[in-house]
C-alpha cells in the first residue's frame, strides 16, 4: 500500500517543515493532509513511517 501520488508533495513538505522547525508551515500542511487524506492513506503512512519505539532493552 502506498500514499496517493497527489499527497507526496504534502508529505515532503511536512518532512521539510519538521526538519526546519517551521511550525506555521507544518500546521498548514497538516491541515491540508487532514482535508485530503483517506483512511487508506493513513494506513499507508503508518506502514511507511519508521517505528518510534525501539524494542525493550535496545539502546541507541
Amino acid at each position: 500500500m502506498s500514499v496517493r501520488p497527489e499527497l507526496e508533495p504534502v508529505m515532503r513538505g511536512i518532512a521539510e517543515a519538521v526538519h526546519d522547525h517551521d511550525d506555521h508551515v507544518l500546521r498548514r500542511l497538516l491541515a491540508r493532509l487532514a482535508e485530503q487524506a483517506t483512511i487508506d492513506d493513513l494506513y499507508a503512512l503508518r506502514d511507511l513511517l519508521p517505528r518510534l519505539h525501539a524494542p525493550a532493552g535496545t539502546t541507541h
